[in-house]
């Protein structure tokens, strides 16, 4: 069933004019795709497949480091071509459908290969060998690494067109509450991703307990989960990717794309890059905001990245302590992200970004001023409440600067640069560190580094005063 009346119209200006929220089954489909796709973040990107390949397997570090670096320049190489076809088009839905069954796919034969193509070896596999009893070379792993970079450049490829959606379902002045919503769902899925999937490593719930015999039989009667292990945790987030992805699948739509098929110069992937950011400098504020989010993301990704390391080295928790911990600090991510929705559209997108960056500097100043266990516990809520902020906030600053027409180039650019973040922010870290461990000490050597992404979120917060403070959906200006 169509909605003609929300049915988004795009002016001369390329703005989308939202004259109604589309409908409710509509929009808490596409929000609900935050969901869907945390759970592949959470569970192959943060805490299954480097465990399983380093820690189980016994591969290392570099080479988990390149499978990641091969998918982030996938992304660098394709995404902006595609997000021109997607923005000429006006087509989103397609790309986001085609690339999350991709991931899944990718993610399920992570399991698959896994468990056929070498041995079955590490913690918790019925059946197999004892972590530490086998070496593998990179030839062992190619098609399980293949498939990792198959699922995580999917799943990063999808997003810039999931981004791009929102401008077509509520009016300018409700996307805030919408990015909002998605990014606390967002964080939901990573809670209940954890908890579904870890009973197939284990054979407990957490926070509950070993569950019956029974319970397991029915559990692991799913293929390619009957080993438990690290390894039968991928069949099953696969699954859940996909499922919680079905109501994007049915219920949502393009609004207004083009009654012809445009015609796309398929020699220009990397020109269109260079238009991109020379379109942007026609757009008050648009380049250096995608500067500042640059830095920002740097920042973000480095902190989140390395504070299990943080925790274990310079404030001494130990073993599950620490999954426990970011297990129970995702929770108050939930309620931080629909706050920041809300405040976005309260006090404007700049403002509310300008909280959540001065919040970030606040709290790792606290951090590192305070070393016991438990005040890291109270500290660390109080950055997941603060962590979904710039989740939240950026989409819509973003489509308030530029042309709501352009918005998949633009995301596209955005994640460009939150790849090249990436690979960045972990570089400095691990050069801060390794430089000043031996000379000052482990702790020392870590707060260091902490210090050093406060002044990121400082350059940031500096770079922001500079952008334009607008609010979505007035006419953007271009020079």
């Amino acid at each position: 069933m169509t909605h003609p009346a929300h049915d988004a119209l795009y002016d001369a200006a390329g703005e989308a004019r939202v004259p109604v929220r589309a409908a409710a089954r509509e929009r808490w489909s596409w929000a609900f795709y935050d969901f869907a796709n945390t759970i592949f973040s959470m569970n192959v990107a943060t805490l299954f497949f480097s465990a399983w390949l380093v820690s189980d397997i016994g591969s290392s570090n570099t080479v988990y480091s390149l499978a990641s670096a091969l998918a982030s320049a996938l992304v660098v190489i394709f995404v902006p071509l595609l997000g021109a076809v997607s923005d000429a088009r006006r087509r989103r839905k397609p790309w986001v459908v085609g690339f999350t069954v991709a991931a899944c796919v990718g993610t399920a034969m992570i399991g698959i290969l896994g468990q056929t193509t070498i041995p079955l070896v590490g913690e918790a596999v019925v059946g197999g060998a004892p972590a530490g009893s086998w070496r593998p070379t990179i030839a062992d792993l190619k098609w399980v690494l293949l498939a990792f970079v198959l699922a995580n450049f999917a799943y990063q490829a999808a997003l810039p067109f999931y981004n791009a959606m929102l401008a077509e379902l509520v009016p300018a002045n409700e996307q805030g509450r919408m990015s909002g919503v998605g990014v606390a769902l967002g964080y939901t899925g990573a809670i209940v991703g954890v908890i579904l999937v870890t009973p197939f490593f284990t054979g407990d719930l957490p926070m509950i307990g070993s569950l019956g015999g029974d319970t397991l039989r029915w559990l692991r009667a799913m293929p390619f989960t009957e080993h438990a292990g690290r390894v039968s945790v991928f069949v099953p987030t696969a699954l859940l990717f996909l499922v919680f992805s079905v109501p994007l699948i049915l219920f949502c739509r393009d609004h207004a794309p083009e009654a012809k098929a445009a015609t796309i110069d398929w020699r220009r992937p990397f020109v269109e890059l260079l238009e991109t950011l020379r379109d942007a400098r026609r757009h008050p504020g648009a380049l250096r905001f995608i500067i500042t989010t640059f830095v920002y993301q740097d920042a973000v990704g480095t902190i989140i990245g390395f504070m299990s390391l943080y925790a274990i080295k310079a404030v001494g928790f130990e073993g599950s302590a620490v999954s426990t911990l970011f297990l129970v600090l995702t929770v108050p991510a939930v309620f931080g992200s629909y706050f920041y929705g809300w405040l976005t559209d309260h006090v404007g997108p700049k403002r509310a970004l300008a909280a959540t960056l001065a919040g970030w500097i606040v709290l790792l100043l606290v951090m590192i001023a305070v070393p016991g266990k438990s005040a890291f516990w109270f500290i660390g809520i109080a950055i997941g409440l603060n962590f979904g902020g710039v989740n939240a906030v950026e989409r819509t600053m973003l489509l308030s600067l530029i042309p709501d027409v352009s918005a998949g180039r633009y995301f596209s650019l955005l994640l460009l640069s939150a790849r090249a973040a990436a690979i960045a922010g972990p570089i400095v870290w691990g050069l801060t560190v390794d430089g000043l461990e031996g000379p000052m000490g482990t702790a020392v050597a870590y707060r260091v580094a902490v210090s050093v992404v406060i002044l990121m979120f400082a350059i940031s917060l500096w770079l922001l005063r500079g952008v334009p403070d607008r609010r979505p959906g007035t006419p953007v200006a271009a020079t």
